[in-house]
């Protein structure tokens, strides 16, 4: 029986080659889309599965409500309280970013992109499995290191590197142990030192430092919300009741100032795409756009299998005297519907097969739109493909089943069923169901790109074109303010020599990203939490940031570099004062004249707002030298490629012999901001062009089988008289009413989605009623081209090969 089923199933393949095709190639996409959704999927759910101190592990991370900001970093003396916290297990302050530098081994030099500096205890909250060495005591002093197996393979080849010593930072460091990482982490070091518990000494008493990442360990995570409050409760007294004192007001009074500063406790679990900040060095997923990505890959797969249910509906028809035969042969309704599902078994299968095939084919350029390294393999992944088989099986293959099941033998027989009506509700509804999704995406793709394209025309407040942004290591591990802007100024005089460079400048931030450090600074009562914009003379100037009240900062007056400052205008909104030159503000204990006020440009990139910033000169505050790591250099267009190589020529002999040139050009980096709504972007206008694509699919193959019900009454109407215009007219009709229908279905469900997508952007296009206007001319005209192009065949047929018989 199952073989005589496959004949006829071969059979009728080769009897409908272009439509078979049609259908399985529309299933196979759609499974391929939810094949890379889940792939994404489970890679950023995987995140710490492997962590058996994943539920107890939290994140201290801090609120700052003044003006609603996250902050990964902690202030020191917390530590000494969370000691007395009966609920807290273990505590871990760490460096929550990895640092890219060289470590060096008998003379050979290797770059180890990710480094991190964390206490002894990081091993307790990241137990990765000790390859080698003691688990006990890893990284105990900052003369101590731990690699992971790929660093040690890097750096040791064949040699044991317990107790070998490698040369880090300018310091010895003895290899204490190699791990191996058991699975994706949001810490995953290629190597970890210890150099934060000098520092911790250092900090231990200034509540106002927030300077570290803090990890804690609880021994229930139920007590988590406890624990969030007692730390609020420390910090309440021993920082806000003194700065209250200090200036003369009650606690409440202060909070009501100035906000507070509150703690967010933040589990490990679910640190990968439900934090609230970038707070570990694997930073966070991006929750939404996962969402989206599995959201519409759903969509497209209903929109696959509604398409392959209306062909196969359809193409029922031209079976109905096949099985009209079969009932008289004495076959059940039973025996018809599992033929039916075994012929939906054996195309949904072949379906999946093409679609692990585009998948494969298609997952380097998948995961270099993500900037992943996604495999298609793991027992979970094929788990939830053959979930997915079985839903196509019963979505797709057992109403069909049923539906041809239930033909009437003598109507079939009579030849009468072509008259009937039944199903062809269903595939009009389902068809509509089709212009829906297809609208949505028309409309969709439209405001994503508008709004992408507003983002990258805006006038963002500055001008990077041409401009390096260079890393810069001079101030690293050398004591002297001095000497760090001495040697700073020698690298700037030589730069300036070399042919092409236009101008040199110095930055302690960087365009899309933000400043190095932030301080809260007073203006009469107002507080205000400023980005600390440290610059060289010139910077403004070389980025073209206007000056649109007093003046740039300048070496010939001397109080440049010891009390003068500029502001943007969002600060000088936030004084409160129209006129803000001359006027005086207190950063920590100094106190510095405003001279000018810049305006507002984009520091942290075109979907942010714009926040307070206060410009200063690094000999203004001694310690900001220490984060001159930015050289700005201004080349000229002509033979750019040229000033480069000079420009590395000059660094690798002069400047650091140790480590290349690192650089990118300001407005490259910039458009980095925003790279992941680019790639929704095009990823919405790919997509869109598959569910156009399916959507025709089975707009062509419908409007076909429903043509060619229709061939006799053409054939009658072209014999009386009819003219092509009039049938053309009569055969398109309803297809031009479904469009409308299934466009104004789609019209609340793409309004409302895109505006909840625009709530990320500060910075946003209105929508207006354009996009909608295009989306429909574009549906109706697709929708005509198909339909009209199959009504136009069929009109110039041979009216006697229908009507010979009558």
């Amino acid at each position: 029986m199952l073989k005589n089923w496959i004949k006829i199933y071969l059979h009728q393949i080769k009897n409908n080659k272009f439509f078979t095709a049609l259908n399985i190639l529309g299933l196979s996409i759609g499974i391929s889309g939810l094949i890379f959704s889940i792939l994404y999927w489970n890679d950023e759910h995987s995140y710490n599965d492997w962590n058996p101190e994943k539920e107890k592990v939290f994140q201290v991370l801090n609120h700052l409500e003044s003006n609603d900001m996250i902050w990964t970093y902690n202030a020191t003396p917390i530590g000494t309280y969370l000691k007395t916290f009966p609920e807290v297990e273990d505590q871990c302050f760490f460096s929550p970013a990895y640092i890219n530098d060289i470590i060096e081994y008998k003379g050979k030099k290797e770059q180890i992109a990710k480094i991190i500096s964390a206490q002894n205890s990081f091993f307790s909250f990241f137990p990765f499995e000790i390859s080698k060495g003691n688990r006990g005591n890893i990284i105990p002093d900052e003369n101590s290191i731990a690699i992971s197996e790929k660093t040690a393979k890097q750096l040791f080849r064949e040699e044991d590197p317990i107790g070998k010593q490698v040369k880090y930072a300018d310091k010895i460091l003895a290899v204490k142990a190699v791990y191996k990482i058991q699975g994706k982490s949001s810490a995953a070091p290629d190597a970890v030192v210890n150099f934060i518990d000098n520092k911790l000494n250092e900090t231990k008493d200034q509540w106002g430092n927030f300077t570290f990442g803090l990890l804690i360990k609880l021994k229930n995570p139920a007590q988590a919300d406890a624990v969030r409050k007692k730390i609020d409760q420390v910090a309440r007294e021993q920082r806000t009741a003194k700065d209250a004192k200090a200036e003369g007001l009650s606690i409440e009074e202060y909070l009501k100032k100035n906000g507070d500063i509150t703690t967010i406790l933040e589990q490990l679990k679910t640190a990968k795409l439900h934090s609230q900040t970038n707070g570990y060095p694997e930073f966070r997923g991006n929750y939404q756009f996962l969402i989206i990505m599995v959201g519409v890959s759903i969509l497209i797969l209903i929109l696959s299998i509604v398409n392959y249910v209306n062909l196969a509906t359809a193409n029922a028809i031209k079976r109905a005297k096949e099985v009209g035969v079969r009932k008289i042969l004495g076959a059940s309704k039973t025996n018809i519907v599992k033929q039916f599902i075994t012929e939906t078994f054996i195309t949904t299968a072949f379906s999946i097969f093409l679609a692990l095939m585009i998948a494969e084919l298609a997952l380097p350029y998948y995961n270099d739109f993500l900037e992943k390294d996604l495999t298609i393999s793991g027992s979970q992944f094929y788990i939830q493909l053959l979930f997915i088989f079985v839903i196509i099986i019963i979505t797709a293959g057992i109403f069909p089943a049923i539906y041809v099941s239930n033909f009437e033998t003598l109507k079939v027989i009579r030849g009468n069923f072509s008259r009937s009506k039944s199903g062809i509700w269903l595939r009009n509804g389902m068809l509509i169901f089709q212009f829906s999704i297809a609208s949505f995406f028309i409309i969709g793709s439209y405001i994503v790109h508008q709004q992408v394209d507003y983002m990258n025309k805006k006038d963002i407040g500055f001008n990077g074109n041409q401009v390096l942004n260079i890393f810069y290591r001079g101030g690293r591990n050398v004591e002297e303010v001095n000497l760090i802007l001495n040697k700073y100024a020698t690298v700037k005089e030589e730069l300036k020599k070399i042919k092409g460079v236009e101008n040199v400048s110095a930055g302690a931030f960087v365009f899309g990203r933000n400043a190095n450090s932030s301080t809260n600074f007073t203006y009469k009562d107002i507080h205000i939490q400023g980005q600390n914009m440290a610059v060289d003379f010139g910077m403004l100037d070389m980025m073209k940031i206007k000056i649109v009240q007093g003046r740039n900062l300048t070496p010939d007056l001397s109080s440049d570099t010891i009390s003068s400052v500029l502001i943007n205008e969002t600060t000088m909104k936030m004084m409160k004062e129209k006129d803000v030159l001359g006027k005086e503000i207190q950063w920590n204990d100094k106190k510095f004249k405003i001279v000018g006020v810049t305006n507002d440009f984009n520091l942290l990139g075109p979907q942010n707002e714009i926040p307070p910033m206060i410009f200063f000169h690094f000999k203004n505050i001694d310690w900001m030298a220490y984060s001159l790591n930015r050289i700005y250099v201004k080349i000229d267009s002509e033979n750019m490629d040229e000033t480069i190589a000079n420009i590395e020529d000059f660094w690798s002999k002069k400047v650091d012999q140790k480590y290349p040139l690192e650089y990118d050009f300001v407005d490259k980096d910039f458009a980095r901001s925003y790279q992941t709504y680019v790639n929704q972007r095009n990823l919405f206008g790919l997509l869109n062009g598959i569910v156009i694509m399916i959507a025709l699919f089975g707009l062509f193959a419908l409007a076909s089988y429903s043509i060619e019900r229709r061939m006799k009454e053409i054939a009658i109407r072209k014999t009386l008289g009819a003219e092509t215009k009039t049938l053309l007219v009569a055969l398109s009709k309803q297809y031009i009413i479904f469009c409308v229908i299934g466009f104004l279905i789609a019209l609340f469900p793409v309004y409302y989605l895109l505006e909840m997508w625009m709530e990320n952007f500060v910075f946003r296009i209105d929508i207006s009623i354009l996009p909608f206007l295009i989306g429909f001319l574009t549906l109706m005209i697709l929708t005509l081209t198909v339909v009209i192009s199959r009504a136009y065949f069929a009109t110039r047929m041979n009216v006697l090969n229908y009507l010979k018989y009558e």
